[in-house]
């Protein structure tokens, strides 16, 4: 019964050399991270979106008590007419 198998008995050495080996791939991991990152900001298109007016409708003054106020009725690139927006010029 005590011929179970071989056991060994590791000592520090190798928990060392264990150690030294986790510090390698968790620094390769990081610098596959920081090479993805720099790749992914390099490549990443800008998402900008900027409403263009395509027609005026309508045009109208809003009188104040001492001032009037010109307005214009437009209409948005890629909008229905019943969204157009009352905009000042």
């Amino acid at each position: 019964w005590d011929q179970v198998g071989e056991r060994v008995i590791e000592g520090p050495e190798m928990i060392e050399v264990t150690n030294a080996k986790v510090v390698v791939a968790n620094e390769k991991v990081k610098e596959a991270r920081t090479r993805q990152k720099s790749y992914a900001d390099k490549h990443r298109k800008s998402l900008e979106f900027q409403p263009e007016p395509e027609a005026i409708l309508d045009r109208q003054d809003r009188v104040m008590r001492k001032k009037t106020i010109p307005f214009v009725k437009v209409l948005w690139r890629n909008h229905p007419e019943r969204e157009a927006t009352w905009e000042t010029e």
